[in-house]
């Protein structure tokens, strides 16, 4: 009998996640709503709901049976999987197709600033300046990736204690 991959499983629903990342990518785009808490949790939601189907599908395949180590291997490596493809196309899209929206973000983020009227505005120039350094695509790319391997990790580690489903005998 041919031993079940939790990689091929972790593969497939990692190009699952990151589709559905870039679609609330794209609809937050192409609605101006960057700035909009409602789509980080849409983003949450998503990778929660991938990461349960991916370990519900592997332990169904596996006569029923997931072992807490094989749920969070399979969670890591989707999770890498989707942060990978989610991060190339939030890339290819601030670069080639909309490269003016970091400049209408920085906008915001100073009409913000000074709305709360806490800062002068040589203070408001500092911080978005420094901000603007974290703003290439080679940075924003490498951080959208391991953003999504630790934020998957973690879920992976809440998700598959719960799902797990260890064999009585270890040996069968």
């Amino acid at each position: 009998m041919e031993k079940l991959s939790p990689t091929r499983i972790a593969l497939k629903w990692g190009v699952i996640l990151g589709i559905s990342l870039m679609l609330v990518t794209l609809i937050m785009y192409l609605t101006d709503q960057g700035s909009n808490p409602w789509f980080g949790l849409l983003t949450l939601g998503a990778m929660v709901s991938v990461l349960v189907l991916s370990m519900q599908e592997y332990r169904k395949l596996n006569g029923g049976f997931m072992t807490y180590g094989e749920g969070f291997g399979i969670g890591a490596l989707l999770s890498a999987v989707g942060g990978l493809l989610s991060s190339l196309f939030n890339t290819f899209y601030n670069v080639v197709i909309d490269p003016s929206i970091q400049q209408r973000a920085f906008e915001q983020a100073r009409e913000r600033l000074e709305d709360q009227g806490k800062l002068s505005d040589e203070q408001i120039d500092q911080a978005l300046e420094i901000s603007q350094k974290f703003q290439s695509p080679g940075f924003t790319f490498i951080a959208g990736v391991f953003g999504t391997i630790i934020m998957g990790a973690i879920l992976s580690l809440i998700i598959a204690a719960i799902i797990r489903r260890n064999r009585n005998n270890p040996f069968d």
